[in-house]
């Protein structure tokens, strides 16, 4: 399972990471990796010989990644929620987020949007058409005509988007 969710993932120095994070890749004189998050920065420290292809490299990177990405997902996703739920004339109970499905959201009957912390690696106007989506679905809880009637009534381009969205993995 491991090598299957690493072998996406190329971790690099200077790399970003959401939006608002970055990757710095710095040799150690330490025997083990360490990885931590300062601030907007991920330092992995790496012994020689060590590189971040390693197993044990890739899971400690991955590890500070989710939590990197579940801070910016908590402060930036609630806020724009709730923004485009005023804007469209939605209500909602509660969000979660997760990163552990493979889906970038979904709606309960009970008004509960999950969301994918993995959103916060995407472009924001495809963040923006998860959550209208999710939201749209607080109205109509299928992919009927009239539920995507009601996401271009927020989200013209919505056609373009979930084609782009396509192109995209909700894995970390």
């Amino acid at each position: 399972m491991l090598a299957e969710q690493s072998s996406d993932i190329a971790f690099t120095h200077g790399m970003q990471i959401g939006k608002s994070h970055t990757l710095i890749i710095r040799q150690t004189a330490s025997s083990k990796p360490s990885v931590a998050r300062h601030g907007q920065q991920i330092i992995a420290s790496l012994p020689e010989g060590s590189t971040t292809r390693d197993a044990d490299v890739v899971r400690s990177i991955r590890d500070v990644v989710i939590e990197a990405l579940r801070v910016e997902a908590k402060s930036y996703l609630t806020k724009r929620l709730a923004y485009l739920a005023r804007q469209g004339g939605f209500r909602y109970d509660k969000v979660r987020f997760s990163h552990a499905s493979g889906r970038w959201g979904s709606c309960s009957s009970n008004g509960t949007i999950s969301l994918n912390i993995a959103l916060m690696k995407l472009p924001f106007e495809l963040i923006d058409y998860v959550l209208v989506h999710e939201l749209s679905h607080t109205i109509h809880m299928n992919h009927s005509s009239e539920f995507w009637a009601v996401v271009e009534q927020v989200d013209p381009r919505y056609k373009a988007h979930r084609h782009d969205l396509k192109k995209e993995t909700p894995s970390i």
